[in-house]
Order: structure tokens, then C-alpha cells, then sequence
């Protein structure tokens, strides 16, 4: 799969192009890999997207927390709503959207798996991550940790809309992450990005980018413990 060249992210020579250029050959692993691209064929086997719909319910959870730091750190009053308001929108796409996969999938009502289900390692690492950086680093550490499921969710949305899926559950997927609502939001914080980065010293900004190429490199881990059906290994 060919990643998306869009005018939408056309941002040269700013802060978000460095940490673009830190994970894009993970962005191109992640395009490349048999989830996305079984989603994108209707091949991808259900019991891959439940994996992944259970533990992201989870991963949202503690997001939207992170989220929720972020805004308590950020520079300006409308940015902590942004922020504030983005961790509401993460609860509610576990309630709402993940709701409807679930129901599908068959694991929604009381009683079902997904209500015990497991927290696995690799989002446990991912979770444990995010929260250790936005709690212990900088506002501008916190931003670039979050970024990447941002941006990278975008830009796979977008890739993935060109041909959608045939596969009607896959297609839903598809379509919530690359419609220009979450274009916008998107958007939106990469301008504050832009913004901050313009302040930050170069150590700051070292910092910034290694957080970004760790939690894009866990987007991709996220995917492939789907695909690998990842457990505890003891």
C-alpha cells in the first residue's frame, strides 16, 4: 500500500516535518502491514479485529486520561479545552463506536468477554508509556507522546478510503478515521504542535521526537498483537 502524499499535511519546514521524518518509515510499515491491508481486502480474519476492538477499548481508556494531562499542562486556555474536549471525544468513541463493533463482534451486554477481558502487554506497555511521559515530561514530551495516534490513525484513514473495504464492518472502521471531522481535529493539533515546537530548545526538542518515534512505533505493535492474537506469554 502506497502511503498518501495529501495537501492536507503539506507542513514543510516545521516542527511536525521532524517528527514526521522520525517515524515515516514506521508509517510505511505500519501501511505495509497484513492488519491494514486485510482490512482493506475484507480478508482480515474477525477473531483480529476483536483482539484489536477489546484492547483498544482499553487503550482509549487510559488516552483519554493522558489527554486529560495534556490539557492541564497546555499553554493557552483554548488549548486546554481542545485537549479537554478530545478526551471526552476518546471516552466516547470507546462507548459509542466500540459499542457497535462489540455488538457485532458479539461481545457486548453484561456478562460478556470483553468485560473481563484482559488488559495485554502490549497495551499495557503503549498505556503505561503515554502516562508515564504526558504525568513526568513537558507539555511539549506530553504532545509529541500523543501525537502519533492522532496523526497516524489520519493518515491511514485516509490511505484506506481511496478503496475502502468490501467488508461492511471494516468499511465503518475505515470511514470514522478518515472523514474530515477527524481530519479537522487532527488539523488542529498539528498546528499547536507547529506552535510549541517553534519555542522549544534543541534538548526539548530531541525529547519530543524520541517520545513521537516510540509511540508510533507502538501504533504499530498495537496492530500486530492483533494479528498475532498476542497473550500473556505466562
Amino acid at each position: 500500500m502506497e502511503p498518501v502524499r495529501s495537501d492536507r499535511f503539506d507542513r514543510s519546514d516545521r516542527f511536525s516535518d521532524e517528527l514526521w521524518h522520525s517515524a515515516e518509515s514506521t508509517y510505511r510499515a505500519v501501511l505495509d502491514h497484513p492488519f491494514l491491508l486485510g482490512l482493506a481486502d475484507g480478508t482480515l480474519p474477525r477473531a483480529a479485529f476483536r483482539h484489536f476492538v477489546v484492547q483498544d477499548s482499553h487503550y482509549l481508556r487510559d488516552y483519554a486520561r493522558a489527554l486529560a494531562v495534556c490539557a492541564a499542562k497546555a499553554p493557552t486556555e483554548a488549548d486546554v479545552r481542545a485537549f479537554a474536549d478530545d478526551a471526552v471525544g476518546a471516552l466516547a468513541a470507546e462507548q459509542e463506536m466500540h459499542a457497535a463493533f462489540l455488538k457485532d463482534l458479539g461481545l457486548d451486554g453484561p456478562g460478556a468477554p470483553v468485560d473481563d477481558a484482559e488488559v495485554l502487554p502490549t497495551t499495557r506497555a503503549y498505556t503505561s508509556y503515554l502516562l508515564a511521559t504526558v504525568y513526568g515530561g513537558s507539555f511539549a514530551e506530553g504532545l509529541a507522546a500523543v501525537l502519533p495516534c492522532y496523526w497516524i490513525y489520519a493518515r491511514v484513514g485516509e490511505a484506506l478510503l481511496r478503496t475502502s473495504s468490501p467488508d461492511p464492518l471494516y468499511a465503518r472502521w475505515i470511514e470514522s478515521y478518515g472523514d474530515d471531522s477527524f481530519q479537522a481535529v487532527v488539523r488542529r493539533v498539528l498546528e499547536l504542535t507547529d506552535r510549541v515546537g517553534a519555542e522549544l530548545s534543541p534538548l526539548e526538542r530531541r525529547r519530543a521526537v524520541g517520545h513521537f518515534a516510540t509511540t508510533a512505533r507502538y501504533e504499530w505493535m498495537f496492530w500486530d498483537a492483533a494479528w498475532r492474537g498476542e497473550g500473556w506469554p505466562v
